[in-house]
């Protein structure tokens, strides 16, 4: 659960959101700290292939949860994801995200990582700005 403005909102529901989109294959949310919201929704997608990450996507990724959730729900950042850590068993490492997310090198143990290259590529193309 994030605290968006004093709502409360699941990861899940707008990660379900972002999945129904026809370009989105699978899709992870984390909070980020916000200076007005106090957190707000750092998404990372991964596409589908043949699909490209375009600002027309993003401006539809941010419709379809606003109509799903609620205005509130809106994500601020959404970054292009073509894989996410994860461990060997396929969960998704959420903790490697939120740091990312913060541009915090400090991960502690990624030794459970199935493809520590992904790590690289997040950091590499996160989002600096509100897109």
């Amino acid at each position: 659960m994030l605290n968006v403005s004093g709502h409360l909102l699941s990861t899940a529901e707008v990660e379900s959101a972002l999945v129904e989109h026809a370009s989105i294959s699978e899709a992870a949310v984390v909070s980020h700290p916000h200076p007005v919201k106090g957190e707000c929704l750092y998404c990372f997608v991964t596409l589908k292939d043949g699909h490209d990450f375009t600002n027309k996507l993003i401006d539809e990724l941010r419709k379809q949860v606003r109509e799903k959730i609620g205005p509130i729900a809106t994500p601020d950042y959404i970054q292009n994801a073509p894989g996410l850590p994860k461990t060997r068993s396929g969960k998704i490492m959420r903790r490697v995200l939120r740091k990312i997310a913060k541009n915090d090198r400090e991960l502690g143990d990624i030794s459970t990582v199935a493809d520590p290259a992904v790590i690289n590529h997040l950091f590499s193309n996160r989002c600096e700005t509100i897109m």
